[in-house]
C-alpha cells in the first residue's frame, strides 16, 4: 500500500512525521504522491485558530480526494479537539501526540476490524514517548529531546495540546546521536517543544549536563539547539560555549515583544532589561555569534508606543535575523479574551515594518563577514553552485557540482548576494 503524508506546524511536528514516514517504510508501506495514496494522514497543527482552520481544510481535502483511503489525523489539533475529526465521515484513524511511533499498529487494525479507532490519551504525567529517527541522507539531523510545555504563556496553546514537559532518557539520546553520526552526520540540532527545559523532571541532570556529554562524543562536528529560552541559558550553559567550538555559533532566543508591559501580558518570564543583560553577556563570550528571535506584533493592547519601544529593544539588541508572527486569536487561551484586539490592518503594518527592520539587520550582520575565512557543510548542489550553513548559521554559495561527502570546506567570504553570502 501507498501512503502519504501532509505536515502542519512546528519542527516537532516534522520530526515526528519523519518518524511516522520511517516505521510505514520499514513496515513495508510506499511513500507516494498524495494522489496515488491508499493511507492519507494529516499530521495536525493548533497553534492559531488559523492553523485549526487549515487543518481541518486538509482533512476535506484529502476525504475528498481520496475517498477509499485510510484517512488518519494526528497530531495537536485533535490532541484539544477531537471531535472535530471524530465528526467528519469519513475519518479513520484519531490520534493524538501520544504513540504516532505505533502508526503501523493502528493502521494494521483498522485494516482488520474496519472500525473508526480513536486513541488521545491525557498527557498531563505521561513518560516521554522514545523515537529515534533514521534521517540518514541528511547532513544535518533532528533529535528530539523533549516534549511539552510548563510556561502557559498567555497566547499559547501548547502546553494543552503537548502536556507538561517530559524528556528523552540521557542513554537515549546518546545513543541516537552517536548512530546519526556514524551514518555520516556532521551536525547534530536538538529539538523539542521546550528544549531548553530539558531534565525538567530529572533529579540531578538537566539541560547544560546532556549537552557536556553530546560535546565529547567522537566525530561530532556541530551540536545546534534549535531554540532556547533566555532563562535557560544558564552559567552552565554559558560555560559550555566558553569552552566548546562544537556548540555553534548561533543562538534563536524568541523575545516576542520589547516591551515590559506586553510580555507581563504575555505571561512571559523576564523584563526587557533581563533580555538586554543576558544577550550582552552571550557576546563577551562569542563576540560574532548570530542571535536570532521570534516577534508576536498586534498582541491585545499593544499601542503604536508600545510597538515603537519593541523596535527601539530590537535595535538594541541587535539580533542578526527576526521571525515575524502577527498575533493570531486561539480559542481556549487567556488572550484570547483579553480587550483591546489590535485591528488585522495595523498588525499587517507592524509586520512588515519588523520584516524590512529584520532585513536590513541580516544584511548588517553578513557584511561583518565579508573578506573573512570562515567553514561551511555543505549539504546540496543547485545551478553549479555548492550550498551549505556555517556555524553560525551564513548561508554560503561556492562554485562546484560535488559535494565530496559533505565534508567541511573552507573559504573566504568574497561578497553578500541576499540570502546569500558567495565564498570565493
Amino acid at each position: 500500500m501507498k501512503f502519504y503524508i501532509y505536515t502542519l506546524g512546528c519542527k516537532v511536528n516534522m520530526y515526528e512525521s519523519n518518524v511516522m514516514i520511517d516505521a510505514l517504510k520499514n513496515a513495508g508501506y510506499m511513500e507516494a504522491p498524495k494522489e496515488e495514496a491508499d493511507i492519507f494522514i494529516i499530521n495536525t497543527c493548533t497553534v492559531t485558530n488559523a492553523a485549526d482552520h487549515k487543518s481541518m481544510k486538509m482533512i476535506r481535502q484529502a476525504i475528498k480526494q481520496n475517498p477509499n483511503a485510510i484517512i488518519v489525523v494526528a497530531g495537536c489539533m485533535t490532541q484539544v479537539s477531537k471531535e472535530k475529526a471524530f465528526n467528519l465521515e469519513g475519518v479513520d484513524i484519531i490520534l493524538g501526540n501520544k504513540n504516532k511511533s505505533k502508526i503501523v499498529e493502528y493502521i494494521e487494525k483498522f485494516k482488520t476490524t474496519q472500525k473508526q479507532l480513536e486513541d488521545i490519551q491525557n498527557l498531563e504525567n505521561v513518560p516521554f514517548e522514545t523515537m529515534k529517527l533514521n534521517n540518514f541522507s541528511h547532513t544535518r539531523a533532528f533529535v528530539k529531546i523533549e516534549d511539552g510545555c510548563n510556561n502557559y504563556c498567555s497566547y499559547c496553546i501548547i502546553p494543552y495540546s503537548r502536556g507538561t514537559v517530559r524528556s528523552k532518557k540521557r542513554e537515549d539520546v546518546l545513543e541516537e546521536v552517536k548512530t546519526l553520526i556514524q551514518k555520516g552526520h556532521h551536525e547534530i540540532v536538538l529539538t523539542g517543544i521546550h528544549t531548553g527545559n530539558y531534565g525538567a523532571e530529572f533529579k540531578d541532570y538537566k539541560f547544560a549536563d546532556l549537552i557536556s556529554e553530546l560535546i565529547e562524543i567522537e566525530g561530532l562536528e556541530r551540536l545546534r539547539i534549535s531554540s532556547i529560552e533566555m532563562n535557560e541559558l544558564t552559567e552552565q550553559v554559558l560555560e559550555i560555549m566558553r569552552k566548546s567550538p562544537i556548540l555553534v555559533d548561533h543562538l534563536h532566543i524568541p523575545l516576542q515583544s520589547g516591551s515590559d508591559t506586553i510580555l507581563k501580558a504575555m505571561n512571559r518570564k523576564y523584563l526587557k532589561q533581563d533580555f538586554i543583560e543576558k544577550i550582552e553577556t552571550i557576546r563577551k563570550i562569542r563576540p560574532n555569534i548570530s542571535i536570532t528571535t521570534d516577534v508576536i506584533v498586534g498582541f491585545p493592547g499593544e499601542t503604536e508606543t508600545l510597538f515603537e519601544e519593541t523596535l527601539t529593544t530590537i535595535k538594541k539588541i541587535n539580533f542578526s535575523k527576526i521571525h515575524v508572527f502577527p498575533y493570531s486569536r486561539r480559542k481556549g487561551t487567556v488572550a484570547d479574551t483579553m480587550e483591546n484586539q489590535v485591528p488585522e490592518e495595523i498588525k499587517k503594518q507592524r509586520v512588515q515594518a519588523l520584516l524590512e527592520l529584520s532585513r536590513s539587520l541580516e544584511e548588517q550582520y553578513f557584511k561583518k563577514f565579508i573578506g573573512k575565512t570562515l567553514s561551511f557543510i555543505p549539504e546540496i548542489v543547485k545551478d553549479g553552485f555548492i550550498i551549505g550553513h556555517t556555524g553560525n548559521y551564513l548561508l554560503v554559495k561556492k562554485k562546484g557540482t560535488e559535494l565530496n561527502n559533505h565534508i567541511e570546506q573552507i573559504g573566504k567570504i568574497e561578497k553578500m548576494e541576499y540570502p546569500y553570502v558567495i565564498m570565493e
